[in-house]
């Protein structure tokens, strides 16, 4: 008996998905090309990061009345904060302030003085402002957060290379690992593009999409050493009935994926909103990358993968004959 939640798309497909293989991958290209042009225009921004990546002081504070940006920009000048970043939400009365670090050390009472120097320099009688938070992150912290996400995003590339080239075949493991790199710059560009703030959130939410695409093409990957083995046919078939044979657990996999985060972004509050919104971001680019960019590149090129490639190796015989 089927059930429909376990059967979103019928398990004998026959859609022929290599046949536009050529087509896919080039738009790939396009899209890599400007996913990095994204990065290069607004990733070298401070103002596209949080403040735990650039280190400095934000101060978050209320007006009775709506305040003119380009206002509070001004006095904070005046005071002597120069280069402030102001960002106004909340229809004006809101205002969050990102200063310069001026210091590596910072405690409560030195948040609290600069809080009350911008609350001094912005308040007026008509329109008074208070403080709604206030948080302090040194420079080198940022640095050293940069550092390390820089430093985790190549350790799993190359772990994942590593593992599907033990586990599979080279070319498998470039393929893959292309195809991460592919989901991972494409949601960092969407992210970039919408003017979403990079934060650590965002970083696990991308760390985290890429660990899902790699486990979706492993499955299919999976399938297509099977299909090899057994079926006698050429390559291109046997990609394409692989594709179709995965397609149900595919989809299924990212709506599970895509709908947990949305209860995340929906209930999890603003501080969930970089992590839940990237990995739905991620589960629509990962759902498609898996089956129109991971498996076609096993046919062009150096990756193209034969039945030769994919024997079953002299150790493998006696595992492969006690199989079912």
């Amino acid at each position: 008996m089927k059930i429909f939640p376990l059967h979103l798309i019928p398990n004998d497909t026959n859609i022929d998905f290599m046949r536009w293989r050529k087509v896919t991958l080039g738009v790939t290209l396009v899209l890599v090309a400007a996913a990095l042009a994204i990065i290069g225009t607004k990733g070298f921004h401070k103002e596209a990061y949080a403040l735990e990546f650039t280190g400095g002081t934000v101060v978050e504070t209320r007006f009775e009345k709506p305040a003119s940006l380009d206002q509070v920009r001004e006095k904070l000048a005046a005071a002597g904060f120069d280069n402030a970043q102001v960002q106004g939400f909340e229809g004006g009365n809101e205002v969050m302030i990102r200063l310069q670090p001026h210091g590596e050390k910072s405690n409560a009472d030195g948040e609290k003085t600069v809080a009350s120097q911008v609350v001094q320099a912005l308040s007026t009688a008509e329109n008074p402002a208070t403080v709604l938070r206030t948080e302090f992150v040194g420079p080198q912290v940022g640095a050293d957060l940069v550092k390390d996400g820089i430093m985790a995003t190549i350790f799993m590339l190359v772990g994942f290379l590593i593992y599907i080239a033990f586990r599979f075949e080279w070319k498998f493991a470039v393929a893959a690992s292309l195809t991460a790199f592919f989901d991972l710059i494409l949601t960092a560009a969407y992210m970039y593009g919408t003017g979403r703030e990079f934060d650590l959130t965002v970083l696990a939410g991308l760390l985290s999409v890429m660990g899902f695409a790699i486990n979706d093409i492993i499955v299919v990957f999976d399938r297509v050493r099977e299909n090899f083995r057994s079926l006698r046919v050429d390559s291109i078939e046997v990609l394409n009935r692989s594709i179709n044979q995965t397609l149900s657990r595919t989809v299924i996999t990212a709506v599970m994926f895509f709908l947990s985060a949305w209860a995340l972004f929906r209930y999890g509050g603003s501080s969930m909103e970089g992590l839940a919104l990237t990995h739905m971001v991620g589960a629509a680019i990962v759902v498609v990358s898996s089956i129109v960019v991971a498996v076609p590149m096993l046919s062009v090129g150096p990756l193209k993968v034969s039945k030769q490639d994919l024997l079953p190796k002299a150790k493998d015989d006696a595992a492969l004959a006690r199989r079912p």
